[in-house]
């Protein structure tokens, strides 16, 4: 993999046992969602009402490892929840999974077929290595509010993932930033899955391989790069 990733200690200390998985991808071609990126979040959303058979996702036990994290550093699971709780959620409900575009819709499938968080975030805007660490509260998040740009700072206490601009992703994959957002001019792409037990290195090393597959499928020719489980 070209792009550090580094996960600080404070967050290994606070939630042992977290593991992840990259993906990097260049030479894509993204695009509106279509009958592929579209078939594959409805196998997705049939898959997951297969596994948790008629529970809500909270029931499943990784989501749940998922909601005692957020716990750990302060957060509210059942306010800010966890990127494949809310996506799960959204799939169970009336009128599914949103089209967001091609590449977006098949990292959102992935995540709801496996209840594992996964996040895209665009190459060419990612500034340095990225890093998981506690914030101190001071580092920017750059987003959006209202329609118009501002600077937001995370908690003390809060997990994000930042690069050397910022924070790219609050609450651990809660909110992701718009700075490194995937959207129709991405080529080139990072895609993070994070598992925690009881998810083994097994499941997490096939969620990716099925990633890199729909990407494969979404963009011949593209290269993709899986990374062990870290």
């Amino acid at each position: 993999m070209t792009l550090t990733l580094t996960v600080s200690d404070e967050v290994r200390s606070l939630v042992p046992g977290f593991t992840h998985l990259a993906v990097e991808a260049r030479g894509l071609v993204n695009g509106p969602s279509d009958e592929v990126s579209s078939a594959l979040l409805d196998e997705a959303g049939r898959r997951l009402a297969e596994r948790l058979d008629g529970r809500s996702p909270d029931r499943d036990p990784h989501v749940a490892a998922w909601r005692a994290a957020y716990t750990a550093f302060g957060a509210k699971p059942s306010r800010t929840r966890n990127s494949a709780e809310a996506l799960a959620r959204r799939a169970l409900a009336d009128g599914g999974l949103p089209r967001i575009n091609r590449l977006v819709d098949a990292y959102n499938a992935v995540s709801v077929a496996h209840l594992i968080p996964v996040g895209g975030e665009d190459l060419d805007r990612i500034q340095g290595a990225m890093r998981l660490v506690v914030a101190t509260g001071d580092e920017p998040f750059a987003t959006t509010a209202g329609g118009v740009e501002t600077v937001e700072h995370p908690e003390a206490g809060e997990v994000v993932w930042l690069d050397e601009a910022g924070v790219t992703c609050r609450r651990w994959n809660w909110r992701q930033g718009p700075r490194t957002r995937i959207d129709g001019s991405t080529v080139n792409a990072l895609f993070l899955l994070e598992a925690l037990e009881p998810m083994t290195s097994e499941q997490l090393v096939a969620a990716g391989a099925e990633l890199a597959e729909s990407l494969e499928r979404l963009s011949p020719g593209a290269r993709i790069t899986v990374g062990a489980p870290e």
